[in-house]
Order: C-alpha cells, then structure tokens, then sequence
C-alpha cells in the first residue's frame, strides 16, 4: 500500500538529518543538468511525480550495512560521488530503493550547486568548473509549453549570468525559496526587485514555487519492512533490471559493492578518477575497471553475467584488488607513455590484455620507463595499435568471448614477455585478424581528419615523434584555412581541381604529428615559407624526411603533386609496417628512423 510522505521541504530536512539514505547497491547520481531543470518544470505544470520505494532499516540492523548520502554539491572532478556515511548504531533509517535520482536533484536544486567542466578547458584547470546554482526566470512567458513541452525557465547559472541585467529576466535562485514566507512578505520581495507592471506575474510564478516546495503533499512511497537483505535485493534487481532506469552494468556493481567487505565504491571510483588524471587525461568507466577486475582475478568468462558476481567471485575480486589497482594504473601510464588520452584512444577495452599481462607477471611503474622493458613496451605498443587500427573494431562485437581467450593465451605464453605472435592467432581464429590486407590499406591512406585513429596511424608511421614529454598536434602540411573556394581561385588552382582539392585537405597525405608550440608557430603559414623562415637549410632537409614530406612545393598549384608522391611514400611505409602477416613491424628501414632525428 502506498503512503503520502509529506512535502518536498519536509523530505529534503529528513536528507539533511540523514534519515533518508542510499544503499550501497544503489549507483552514483547521473542526471545531467537539463533533466534537474526538467522536473522542477514538471512539478510547477502538477505533473506526477512518481512514487519511491523506501526500505525501513529497523534499529538493531543499521550497523550492519553501508549507507550513504545524497549528494548535495555536485563537482564533476571533485566531488562528483554520494558521499559514505559512518556506521549507524541504533539508528531507525529510511534507505532509498527506488527514486535516488529524483531525490538527488530536488537536494541540488533546492540546497546546492553543480559545477561541469567547460568545453576546452583542461581537466587540471580550476576555473574549468564554475560553480553553477538552479535558478528560476520569474519573467519568462510560460503561457504555451514549448517543443519538448516546458513552460518554466529553469536554468543552471553562476551568479555573475543571474545578476540582474535584461529587463525582460529576473532570475530567483531556487534554493532561496526555502527560507522565504508566502505572502505579503513576498510581494515585498518583488516590490524590491522588479517594476509595478511585472509584479503579478512574477508573484504568481514565485507563489506556486512556494506551493509545490512547502504546502503540496507531493511524495508517495511504498515502504519494504523486511531485514532480509537477499529479500530487499530482489526487489531492487526486479525494481531497476528493465535496462531504461538502471544499466545492467550498474546494477551488477551495486551488487558488487554490496558484498565487499571493505568500502568497494570509493575504491572503484577513486581508481577511475585516479586512472583519468593520468597524463593528459583519459575517459575509463566503472564498467571498464569493473571487467578489469573480472579479468585480472581470474574470475568466470569475463562478462557481466550475475552467475559472475557471487559472494565467492566477490571474496576473491576484493583478495586481489590490490594487483587489479595496480596493474592498471601502470597499464594506463603506459598508454600515456606512447601519447595516448582521451582523445586518441580510441577503444578503452584495448587497455584489459595489457593490464592482464602486466598483472600476471606482477610488473610496477618501472616497466613504463627501465630501458631493459623497451623491446617488450615496443611489442605492446606495435599490438595495441594494429589493433586500434582495425576499421571494422577489435574491440566491440564479442568482446567477452575474445577477452577470455586473450587472457587463456597470455597465462599460458605471456611469462617472458608480451606474447604479441600468440595473440595475433587466437585473435585470427575468432575474426579478429590483425593482418591488413590491401583495401585496408587504402582505407588507412585515406584517412580522414577528425578520424581517432589517426594518432596512432601518425605515430605507427613516425616514431621518431617523442609524445611522451610534448604536446602533439595533428597538422595540416598545407594549411586548410587556404583551402576556401576563393582563396583556391585566387592561388590559380583551376576550378575543375577546386572541389578535390577541398577534400584532400583532410586527408592523411596532408596530415603529420607537430609540436604544439611548432604548430601555433606555424599557424596559417605555407610549409615552403615557414620551413625557410624557422629552420636551418639542414634541419629542412632532415625535417622533409623525418615527415615524408618530399619536396615541398611553394604554389597551390602543385598541391596535387605533392599529395599523390606523399600518398605513395606513406603507402610503402604502411604496407612495410601493417601488411606483413605475422611480423612484429619494426620502424621502417628509411631516414625517417629516431637516429635522423
């Protein structure tokens, strides 16, 4: 039987007493800003609010779980988790099953702030995150909902964009209605704010806000008595196993986290955050670090199968914990060690066979850069970018199956050294070759700009590019802003030609890996005129031969030239690098290698 839980104002004091709580098979809070500002629409258009489900932890049983709170103060980097709460002794609790997320975004909404990053900013930088709180457009018209069918203007700003400026806004921060009487006292708010003209319907927005937050009894709930936890957990998987609400893989780390015997969440999200601060930063989920342990620890087929996470798979999981945390920090710094990020890399499962090897023959931080690992590191590096390589995916359709035969070849092969030969052929017989064959290599030839394998196709082609220790970009040779339709004309490029020209610009024949302080250097520059303005008749030569890049012409007219002899050379270094079968390919045989350098 469902019963009525009282106001959002009453529910929101139960959450700061720490009466209302999450589980710990409950997941993180992932609602995104928009959808915040959609419920609080949702509620002032008396638009149903759901029901909960609530779990009554009975005193003597609430020092037996792990709890946690609702988050209040939302940081993408650094503070984007529900926090752990002590241990309750004697504590009559209300544990949320069914309605965290809703929950989470009244707390925001009403009592703290969200901070995301911006676009372009760098994961490290400060002021990448500004502090953003809910607020309210007492102006807006909200006579007709409009296309995605709101009415109230609900938007998330930082206090200097709700300042008082246009005079058709008056932004309200939300959580400041907590504190305001209804009423006269009210009005005399406005009054202060605002023009005669614009009172009442400012008022009459600000009044039903009061009313949806204050007087109307908005929350319905059913309550679980039961102490059996396998009982309460049944209810949770049958609650959030439809695959809309709850991920899969959410709901299997719940389960996870529930039987550990140590605080499992914060390990596995410290680990996450502590693997994508690595270098330039990285994109690694729980998912990823969740396989990763079903992987290193030996455990079933690798997949995300319930059969997979029972309390004796979980005893084990967290027994090697500390080798899984291990061998994937020193997996990941070796990734940024051959100038992979976020960015580049372009499959994060390509990171787990690594981690396996690494963790079976219990290698640290050394590996990465002791001289007596190059070879090995060089294996590694020649695998995992054939892999990246692969147009049609190593790593997505069956990722389960191969990653359980990856981890069987490396356990039997893998205790000397990379067994990169091996993997080519159990990864051949489960079609995923890592031979290319000729239209793959045109395919490669004409890779695009944007492409995310074009860094590691860039680096394959040029190892002499240090990218451990520098900012790389990836250049145009002849700069695309030259490229327009009248800048091509005017360079005497012949219309017939101008079309083509435009699309071979993004090509991988006008593409090379240059340092960012060269590049911004080099900005719009032709390569003729900024290679005699920067660099020493010798250091040209050599420069046009690290990059293959031939003789560089002055004109666009001769564009087309230079990208069909720069086309050709790339194309033999790839087939010499890619094309053999069962080689480990070798920098090519050129004066393009590091000693030219």
């Amino acid at each position: 039987m469902y019963q009525t839980g009282g106001t959002i104002k009453e529910t929101l004091e139960a959450i700061q007493q720490k009466k209302y709580v999450l589980p710990a098979i409950q997941r993180e809070f992932v609602w995104k800003p928009e959808q915040i500002a959609r419920l609080f629409d949702s509620l002032m258009q008396g638009y149903p609010f759901g029901t909960f489900l609530y779990w009554k932890v009975a005193k003597p049983n609430s020092s037996k779980y792990k709890f946690y709170s609702f988050v209040c103060n939302y940081h993408e980097r650094d503070n984007p988790h529900c926090p752990q709460l002590p241990i309750f002794y004697d504590n009559e609790l209300t544990a949320v099953l069914d309605g965290q997320q809703r929950l989470t975004a009244l707390n925001i909404g009403l009592r703290g702030s969200m901070a995301w990053r911006l676009p372009y900013k760098w994961k490290n930088n400060p002021n990448a995150y500004p502090e953003r709180h809910l607020y309210l457009d007492l102006l807006a018209d909200h006579g007709d909902a409009d296309e995605s069918g709101e009415k109230y203007r609900f938007e998330f700003l930082t206090e200097e964009r709700a300042e008082p400026g246009a005079p058709i806004e008056c932004w309200f921060k939300v959580s400041d209605i907590l504190g305001m009487q209804s009423g006269p006292s009210m009005l005399a708010w406005l009054n202060e704010q605002l023009p005669q003209d614009k009172l009442n319907q400012a008022f009459a927005t600000l009044d039903q806000l009061y009313q949806v937050v204050h007087n109307k009894n908005l929350i319905s709930y059913y309550e679980e008595k039961s102490q059996r936890l396998e009982r309460v957990l049944n209810i949770f998987i049958r609650m959030n196993s439809g695959g809309t609400v709850l991920s899969y893989s959410d709901l299997l780390l719940s389960i996870a986290v529930a039987q550990w015997s140590g605080d499992a969440r914060k390990e596995i999200h410290t680990l996450v955050d502590e693997l994508n601060s690595t270098g330039d930063g990285f994109a690694f989920s729980k998912d990823l670090v969740l396989k990763a342990g079903l992987m290193l620890a030996d455990i079933g087929s690798v997949g995300f199968k319930v059969e997979n996470f029972n309390r004796e798979n979980m005893e084990t999981l967290e027994e090697r914990w500390p080798d899984v945390k291990r061998s994937l920090k020193v997996s990941v710094q070796l990734l940024a060690s051959f100038g992979f990020t976020e960015k580049t890399l372009r499959a994060d499962s390509a990171v787990l066979p690594i981690a396996y090897y690494i963790c079976r023959r219990k290698l640290d931080s050394k590996y990465v850069s002791q001289s007596k690992y190059a070879s090995d590191r060089k294996k590694i590096r020649t695998w995992l970018i054939r892999s990246l390589l692969k147009a049609s995916g190593v790593w997505g359709s069956g990722l389960d199956t191969l990653l359980t035969a990856i981890r069987e070849t490396i356990t039997a092969n893998g205790g000397d050294g990379f067994p990169s030969e091996k993997l080519h052929e159990v990864m051949a017989k489960r079609g995923k070759s890592l031979h290319f064959g000729p239209e793959e290599i045109d395919e490669l030839v004409e890779m695009q700009y944007g492409d995310k394998r074009l860094f590691a196709l860039l680096t394959l082609l040029f190892p002499f590019v240090d990218v451990t220790n520098h900012h790389f970009h990836i250049d145009h040779v002849f700069p695309k802003s030259r490229f327009t339709k009248s800048r091509l004309k005017k360079a005497g490029v012949p219309d017939d030609d101008i079309d083509e020209f435009k699309e071979l610009v993004n090509c991988l024949p006008n593409l090379q890996l240059l340092e960012g302080a060269e590049n911004i250097e080099k900005q719009a520059a032709m390569p003729k005129e900024w290679m005699e303005a920067a660099l020493t008749a010798s250091a040209r030569t050599n420069y046009c031969d690290n990059h293959a890049l031939g003789d560089v012409p002055e004109s666009l007219t001769e564009f087309r030239q230079f990208y069909e002899a720069r086309s050709g050379a790339l194309r033999s270094r790839i087939v010499q690098l890619l094309a053999a079968k069962d080689a480990e390919p070798s920098a090519p045989d050129t004066v393009t290698d590091r000693g030219r350098v």
